[in-house]
């Protein structure tokens, strides 16, 4: 099932405006081939990654060049739509460490040789470096009362998020409210229910969540699904964009995982990074960026900047990657792909 796009998207203005802010898909870190160690020694990693941890990588890269690990290791990072990004290293893009929105995207890259079976097995993370909610940004001063996934539903309001097809945190985005009303998957038909009304007042759906916020920022839509730590980098950064955000009280913890390639011809320096983002040192920088520490230790010092939901559902409780990936996602028979068409939306190019 392959449908044409109907809905009116703005992507190649949202992916200028990345591009604007990100210094490019591709950036250089480290000062390029001409940076080195006083030994002359040069490693230059290559990191590809979902559309949105670039802030926490900037914070990250230049701690873990001042170790003794990270001395003479340069990086070039690549950043988009986790979906886009997990098939492009699939098809042969150079890649020595991957970080994306959800683990199924690793998934592929074990299937396909590229990264060890084992992956998520290593460290009690489970491979997952950082976590955080879906929330719900809104205009300042919240205009259309939102507080929680049924004022989505309601007339008139407009919602942008990505399209689910292409980015891991559209996923997110749609399996939050489906849980609640799943009653955690076990009315599956009630929870398709709700996506489905959500869907009809989704009239916006760039490539990833980065262009989706890009999108919300330039004046469309009322409320935009993200993640808690896109939404707190915004209020942070760019106050002149006069946005806050809304947690709902029943929401989902995002689970973004990150891994080394079997393929990466620096498997030592590639680890040593890998290793870095899961210290003590490491998590603490990523909860300084507006994600959600993974370490216990680490999250107790985070706690009240990121305070606990009500309900925090997993995919675990929902059944698993697989399941989901199967029965709700699948462009040509997934249950939500068939909303999609009845919405009119997209489900690939």
């Amino acid at each position: 099932m392959r449908l044409t796009t109907r809905l009116p998207v703005f992507a190649a203005l949202a992916a200028s405006a990345v591009l604007a802010g990100c210094g490019g898909a591709s950036d250089e870190v480290g000062g390029g081939e001409s940076s080195s160690s006083s030994s002359g020694a040069q490693t230059k990693l290559s990191l590809v990654a979902y559309a949105v941890p670039k802030v926490g990588f900037d914070k990250i890269i230049p701690a873990f060049q001042k170790t003794e690990a990270g001395k003479g290791v340069t990086f070039s990072q690549s950043y988009g739509a986790s979906g886009d990004q997990s098939r492009a290293v699939e098809a042969g893009q150079p890649a020595d460490l991957v970080n994306f929105s959800l683990t199924p995207d690793v998934t592929r890259l074990v299937d396909s040789g590229k990264v060890a079976e084992d992956w998520n097995t290593s460290n009690a993370e489970k491979g997952i470096v950082s976590s955080s909610v879906v929330t719900i940004v809104v205009r300042k001063g919240n205009p259309k009362g939102i507080k929680d996934w049924s004022d989505l539903v309601k007339p008139g309001v407009e919602v942008v998020t990505p399209n689910v097809f292409s980015s891991g945190s559209a996923k997110w985005n749609l399996l939050a409210p489906y849980a609640q009303y799943s009653n955690v998957g076990k009315d599956k038909a009630a929870g398709l229910k709700f996506v489905g009304e959500l869907l009809k007042n989704i009239k916006t759906q760039p490539k990833s969540g980065r262009e989706a916020t890009q999108t919300f920022l330039q004046g469309k839509a009322d409320a935009l699904l993200s993640y808690e730590n896109e939404a707190l980098n915004i209020e942070k950064n760019q106050p002149e964009a006069g946005i806050e955000h809304v947690t709902p009280p029943n929401t989902i913890r995002i689970e973004n995982p990150f891994a080394v390639l079997k393929t990466s011809k620096f498997p030592e320096q590639a680890k040593a990074f890998a290793d870095f983002n899961f210290s003590a040192e490491g998590q603490k920088l990523w909860g300084e960026a507006g994600f959600r520490p993974v370490l216990p230790d680490v999250a107790k010092e985070f706690a009240d900047r990121y305070p606990a939901p009500k309900t925090l559902y997993t995919v675990e409780q929902l059944g698993g990657w697989s399941k989901l990936n199967d029965t709700l996602f699948d462009p040509d028979k997934g249950d939500i792909a068939k909303l999609y068409e009845d919405a009119g939306a997209s489900t690939g190019d």
